[in-house]
């Protein structure tokens, strides 16, 4: 059980699931295209990201700078780390080598690479390592766009797959910048622990007070692409905008309201839960706005 915590199991079955929501949600619902992956070889590479993320947790959780006793030595931590994250990318390699394009697999290795450089030094330092974590969040959806659309690019299909990568651009921004609000309420969360270990973070340098402002004031960022998406793609599709606005929209301004006045731990990550929350809601929603589409075509 101690090392289902310690690659934080939780978060690993969010991403997973949001990658398949992607796939068997969207990109396998269009008619105008085949996706380079089917559903087996998209399994695989989902399984890819998971893996390289878990090595990434466990390093997180095992090595570096003022962690508590968690079980394990840091050998073993070390040695569990190579063996996931070597799969991880093994498995990465298969599907760049299937869809023809081998050197794919410099996006896996680069990724093991970022996460264990961030987990071993740059989480000490301020901002960066904030920048990094929502990156490797928001990754995987780019990821989605380059293994399933990329090798099949042809003069003809260019433009709806151009604007199928560009939908998926937009949901890895917005994930991005939620992402990155979910990493300074996790610094406000450990905020004594972090002080205690010598670790540098907003919280630390500017105060509680003053990043529980500037984290509300960011909170502005997500809210604003959601009023331009949901204005410029979804105004006419009801059901869509609906679901956007009770499942994205009410619980972020939520989270403003109750990050406005969190005070303790407990508070800061029930505030944690529920931007996780409006992540797996962000996924879901690509589904969703792609039944609605089709619903209405058929009405």
């Amino acid at each position: 059980m101690k090392i289902l915590k310690l690659i934080n199991l939780p978060d690993l079955l969010l991403l997973a699931f949001a990658m398949l929501v992607f796939y068997f949600g969207f990109l396998d619902r269009q008619q105008a295209i085949m996706p380079a992956l089917n559903g087996w070889q998209y399994a695989i590479l989902t399984l890819s990201c998971v893996l390289i993320a878990a090595g990434g947790f466990l390093m997180n959780n095992v090595a570096g700078i003022g962690r508590p006793d968690t079980g394990l030595t840091e050998a073993q931590g070390y040695n569990l780390y190579i063996a996931l994250t070597l799969i991880g990318v093994g498995l990465g390699y298969y599907i760049a080598n299937f869809v023809g394009k081998p050197m794919f697999v410099g996006i896996f290795g680069v990724a093991a690479a970022t996460i264990y450089i961030y987990a071993t030094s740059l989480k000490q330092t301020l901002l960066i390592s904030n920048i990094i974590v929502a990156l490797s969040i928001a990754l995987p959806v780019v990821a989605i766009g380059i293994f399933n659309l990329y090798p099949i690019l042809t003069p003809d299909n260019q433009p709806i797959l151009a604007t199928l990568f560009s939908l998926l651009l937009d949901y890895a921004i917005f994930t991005f910048t939620v992402s990155l609000l979910l990493t300074f309420v996790n610094d406000l969360a450990n905020t004594d622990s972090d002080y205690n270990s010598g670790i540098t973070t907003l919280p630390i340098v500017m105060g509680k007070d003053r990043t529980i402002k500037a984290v509300c004031g960011f909170t502005i960022v997500p809210l604003a692409m959601l009023a331009y998406y949901g204005n410029t793609y979804i105004i006419d599709l009801l059901w869509a905008l609906g679901y956007g606005l009770l499942f994205i929209v009410g619980p972020m301004i939520y989270f403003i309201i109750k990050m406005w006045s969190a005070k303790t731990q407990k508070d800061f990550k029930h505030l944690e839960v529920v931007l996780k929350l409006v992540l797996l809601f962000t996924a879901i929603s690509m589904a969703v706005i792609t039944f609605n589409i089709k619903y209405n075509a058929q009405g």
